[in-house]
């Protein structure tokens, strides 16, 4: 889960160029075959604790060039019409939000969540990183890990995984299911029997 901006803009990591493919709305999809693929070969585990964990050590969000850093870059990947200031901030435009299917007009009432969560990846293995890989998760556009959504649903949803917390509009769990597994695929983090069955529960929902 992540909400606004922070203070702190270091430099660019991830490609800002990423583009979503026709019917998705999150850059780096895969198709549902290469999903179940990638899922079977997640190694499975217990979450780790929460010991030494901080928002902080995912530095977040990078500078992306331009004056933008992270979070503004995808506000304007992700929505329509969108305008901005002389600092790269969006000031007017329309978002649909993946997980409950709200057209939000207001971008302040939109946060930008890290679809694994910071402290989800740091109890599945992130907690061994050092500092560039987490920077890198935390500000990776070129994979389907940040879209802007309602702050209601991404607030609701929080550091959970998808066994615990599914996205209230279900049109979205093919989304959803292929992204979670492209993230966790990825950067080698490992999922819980639980997680697993849901994820493919929602990879199933996927017309092919």
């Amino acid at each position: 889960m992540s909400a606004g901006p922070a203070s702190s803009r270091p430099s660019a990591t991830g490609s800002a160029d990423a583009k979503p493919a026709s019917g998705d709305v999150l850059p780096g999809m895969v198709s549902a075959a290469v999903a179940r693929t990638q899922l079977a070969a997640l190694t499975t585990g217990t979450p780790g604790t929460m010991a030494g964990y901080s928002r902080d050590r995912f530095t977040h969000w990078a500078e992306q060039g331009g004056r933008c850093d992270t979070r503004e870059t995808v506000l304007k990947r992700d929505g329509k019409d969108v305008t901005q200031d002389s600092e790269c901030r969006a000031r007017s435009g329309s978002w649909k939000s993946l997980y409950d299917g709200a057209v939000v007009d207001e971008p302040g009432a939109l946060d930008i969540d890290h679809m694994v969560p910071l402290a989800e990846a740091w109890r599945s293995g992130a907690s061994g990183w050092d500092a560039a890989r987490r920077k890198a998760f935390a500000n990776d556009l070129t994979r389907p890990q940040l879209l802007a959504v309602s702050a209601a649903s991404n607030r609701s949803k929080g550091d959970q995984s998808p066994d615990l917390w599914q996205p209230p509009d279900k049109s979205s769990w093919c989304q959803y299911g292929r992204a979670w597994t492209t993230v966790k695929s990825h950067y080698r983090l490992t999922v819980t029997e639980a997680e697993r069955a849901m994820l493919t529960t929602m990879i199933d929902t996927c017309a092919s």
